[in-house]
Order: C-alpha cells, then structure tokens, then sequence
C-alpha cells in the first residue's frame, strides 16, 4: 500500500505521492514575479524563503478559478535531473490522505483523456471516483523548472535589494533631524 495526497482541481480528483507533499498551506499572498509564464502565480514566504506557486489549473489547461477558503497551497518536493527543487502548486481543495494499492493503479489511458498522459502515472477507483495519480516530477519539465528556479533567484535578490534600500532608508530617515537642524529648519 503507498499513500497519496488527494486533491481537486475543478471536478476532477487528483491525488500525489505523500513522500513529494512537504506541507499545505491556507492561500496567502502571493508575490507576483515579472515576466514568469502564466501558470507561475509568484512567490510566497514559506519560513522565509521564497516558494515559487504554479496555478495548477492553468499548468493543465483549466481556466483560472476564483480563489475560495478551500483553496489551498500544495507544497511539494520534487526531483528533476538530480536536483531536489521546492515549489508550491494552488489546488482547489485538499481532500485527505489514502492508501491505494500499487496492484490496482491502472496505467493512463492513450485516447480519450482530456489530461497529457505522461503528466499521469496512473488511475486508480475509489467508491464511485476515479482518482487521477500524478506524475509531478513530470508535470514540470527540466526547462520550466529552470525557468522557475531562475525566477525564485531573481526575487531573492529583489528581496534582497528590497531590505539593503530600507536599511539604507533607515539610516537616512536617522540622519534627517541631524541634517534639517544644521540647515536651521
């Protein structure tokens, strides 16, 4: 038996291998980054650091959803070409831990599907669902992991410049009386 996180996005019912799920996480603000690709929703402070958030609706094709207090922030683990990378995707809801046994997983169907079969590792039945199992180190290819990482480097140092100019605010702000007293206002 292998346990899965479940989760919906839209209709559908999806579930991830727990040892991939870090943590959930309520919606929060989240950072926009400039010039990121459309599914990639920013950055959030996740025990400071800087988490790159994909809307997974849109990295599959759904059209955006309103955010509601089911929605939630899936933060994941995961592996691509030999390095471990963090990032966070936004589910619809979060729905709960189940064990699922490998011998009834069924592989993804080749025709039909409305999802990219190499994002699905497989299909399993529970009661009346069908549960979609993702194949998330596959859902973020090498380049857009790249790309992702890249923009989470570019923020840190925003971040970065961010707190050395209010610093340097700080010190200035410091300085006012000093300064406005010596030319006598």
């Amino acid at each position: 038996m292998t346990q899965y996180m479940t989760f919906r996005l839209g209709d559908e019912l999806f579930a991830i291998s727990v040892a991939q799920v870090r943590e959930v996480l309520e919606i929060s603000s989240v950072t926009r980054v400039p010039s990121a690709p459309p599914y990639m929703r920013g950055v959030v402070n996740v025990r400071g650091k800087a988490v790159p958030v994909v809307d997974l609706r849109i990295r599959f094709g759904l059209t955006p959803a309103v955010e509601t207090v089911n929605t939630r922030i899936v933060v994941m683990e995961l592996l691509i070409d030999g390095e471990t990378t963090v990032l966070g995707g936004i589910a619809d809801s979060v729905h709960e831990v189940i064990e699922l046994d490998l011998a009834n997983i069924n592989p993804p169907p080749n025709i039909a599907s409305r999802w990219r079969s190499d994002f699905i590792s497989g299909m399993a039945r529970r009661g009346d669902d069908f549960i979609i199992i993702l194949d998330v180190d596959a859902v973020f290819a090498s380049d857009e992991v790249a790309l992702v990482t890249q923009v989470t480097e570019e923020t840190k140092s925003l971040a970065e410049f961010g707190s050395s100019a209010a610093a340097d605010a700080e010190s200035l702000r410091g300085a006012m009386p000093a300064f406005t007293g010596a030319i006598g206002t």
